[in-house]
């Protein structure tokens, strides 16, 4: 538990690092317990407990992976990241080209999910029939669950305090997700993410990103802060029971308000909340990943587990592409 005085005391700079490094820790501690939705298999598999970073086993989604390896929503994080840091900017078509060299890949061996799916076919449905065209990377799947959510604490970190943040969150969502749900809760989840690294307290940061989502997604907004509410009304509850309320499920009208209440109820306490998040099972990698930004926010890179951070199979590649962004974004 980390004392509210201290949690004043940490620097802007601490608090992108942390969003970032929390996304990356949050979804590699699920790596093995990823989609596992009920409960009694869960405790069956792991009866002495989860601790996060559980190896995969044969059958499972991520069984070519060892601990400390990210499942496909870090994978997909990772190539964000590294894009951003390349080009010193977010560029739609930089971040597509590299998504689909990585992911439509023979050498690529992880789960490809919807999103990833159908935006690999319609790049190649359009490839097919203009092929020397440009492409603008605005037209990915139809998908309204966790894959950008999972990514996004790289983008916030190159662009907290731009006044074009929501539409560069729409760009980025779009590329993968080109559906209205997922662009409206994908606003909410950078608004949460700015307010957060200001400085802001969890509930008051809340309450400032609810009153600022209406004007960037006003089909949306109404939806989110019903969501938003039935999380602050679940606060009594455990984790576990709040999340099979919600739903384990990857929607995000499901998931959000998962991770969300998660946030609430253990907003001092990195390693509680992910392991809570964790232990509620389902689509928990991609809860874990955004709760995980949003801690990180909150409380600084130092409230993120050292050797959480250091067991990342990718901790030098994630830190040598962050370095380079903020580097970049204080300039």
């Amino acid at each position: 538990m980390i004392a509210e005085d201290s949690v004043r005391d940490v620097t802007i700079e601490d608090r992108l690092r942390g969003a970032v490094w929390g996304q990356f820790v949050g979804d590699a501690a699920a790596l093995g317990t990823h989609w596992i939705y009920d409960l009694s298999e869960l405790s069956a598999r792991f009866p002495a407990g989860i601790f996060g970073f559980e190896a995969p086993v044969a059958g499972d989604y991520h069984e070519s992976r060892k601990p400390g390896d990210q499942t496909h929503y870090g994978d997909g994080a990772l190539v964000l990241l590294e894009s951003i840091a390349e080009r010193g900017r977010f560029d739609p078509r930089a971040f597509g080209n590299r998504f689909v060299e990585t992911f439509g890949s023979s050498d690529y061996h992880g789960y490809l999910d919807k999103a990833t799916l159908g935006t690999l076919e319609n790049y190649k449905r359009f490839r097919e029939t203009n092929p020397s065209a440009d492409y603008d990377f605005q037209r990915g799947a139809d998908d309204d669950q966790l894959a950008t959510a999972s990514r996004l604490a790289g983008l916030i970190a190159r662009y907290w305090r731009d006044a074009k943040l929501p539409a560069l969150v729409e760009s980025l969502t779009r590329v993968c997700q080109n559906n209205a749900h997922a662009v409206g809760y994908m606003k909410f989840h950078g608004l949460l993410l700015v307010e957060l690294t200001a400085g802001r307290d969890v509930h008051h940061a809340l309450e400032n990103a609810l009153m600022k989502i209406g004007p960037v997604a006003p089909d949306l907004s109404v939806e989110v802060r019903q969501k938003a509410q039935q999380a602050l009304g679940e606060t009594w509850q455990e984790v576990t029971e709040a999340t099979l309320t919600f739903g384990q499920a990857c929607p995000l009208p499901q998931s959000f308000p998962s991770a969300l209440h998660a946030l609430l109820k253990h907003s001092n306490d990195f390693e509680t909340a992910i392991l809570a998040t964790i232990r509620a099972g389902g689509d928990n990698a991609g809860r874990a990943a955004m709760l995980g930004a949003w801690l990180g926010a909150h409380l600084g890179v130092d409230a993120i587990p050292r050797d959480w951070r250091t067991r990342l199979t990718a901790a030098p590649r994630i830190s040598a592409a962050l370095d380079k962004i903020l580097l970049d974004e204080a300039r």
